[in-house]
């Protein structure tokens, strides 16, 4: 028999039992300990759990685009310890993400295909209106944005040991979007290999955990669910 529940239609879960397995996911247990706490079968809690980071996806997705202010741009990526003899951008099969963040708000991350000029600046073009300041390292893929229609652009030169700058009452550095790799990475390594297509729900998963504080999340998660049922 199904059960009434807002947050999950044709459930056969009450909505009781799907508050605390909510409540559990917004405290980042993982779906063996929720199971285990709950009384239910591990396979049904990951299913959930991955239902409801598509419904974290796509409320990422709509929480776009930003209005015009300083942006850090940056580009990072995820998969296994770097394999020896292998160097560069991408060794060792890992995946590129784009991440932006505006000054003292929030973060938007994206898988893309490589971290060549166009294909970053695509994305930054779709997200970032052309008014805004962008912040980022000296990467080649970020060279012309001034070109394109952004005010400015300043750099900071990792390659030089340069990391932060100030010019013209302005301070570059991408140390904002930076903690939010530090964040993402330290988070997914507890999995010990994610799946290459579920790679993109975690990755957005660490974008709204990031972009929520910790003592919303709960509530911020049954609203999104309420509005937006699995």
């Amino acid at each position: 028999m199904q059960l009434r529940n807002r947050y999950f239609r044709r459930s056969h879960l009450s909505e009781a039992k799907f508050r605390q397995l909510a409540r559990l996911f917004a405290l980042d247990l993982n779906a063996t300990d929720a199971a285990e706490l709950l009384s239910l079968e591990r396979k049904t809690v990951t299913v959930i759990y991955q239902r409801i980071r598509r419904r974290l996806a796509e409320d990422c997705e709509r929480d776009l685009p930003w209005t015009a202010g300083e942006v850090e741009v940056d580009d990072s990526y995820f998969g296994p310890r770097r394999v020896r003899g292998k160097r560069g951008r991408g060794a060792g099969g890992k995946t590129p993400v784009i991440g932006l963040r505006k000054r003292q708000g929030k973060v938007y991350a994206e898988v893309v295909p490589n971290c060549s000029r166009a294909v970053l600046q695509g994305v930054i073009r779709g997200r970032v209106p052309l008014a805004s300041v962008i912040h980022s390292d000296g990467w080649a893929g970020y060279d012309g944005l001034v070109d394109v229609g952004y005010a400015k652009h300043f750099r900071v030169r990792h390659h030089a040991n340069e990391f932060v700058r100030s010019e013209v009452h302005l301070v570059t550095h991408v140390n904002g979007i930076e903690s939010f790799w530090s964040f993402a990475k330290h988070r997914l390594a507890k999995f010990h290999g994610i799946a290459p297509h579920t790679f993109y729900l975690h990755l957005k998963e660490c974008e709204w955990r990031f972009n929520t504080p910790r003592q919303q999340r709960y509530k911020t998660l049954l609203d999104l669910l309420e509005k937006h049922p699995l």
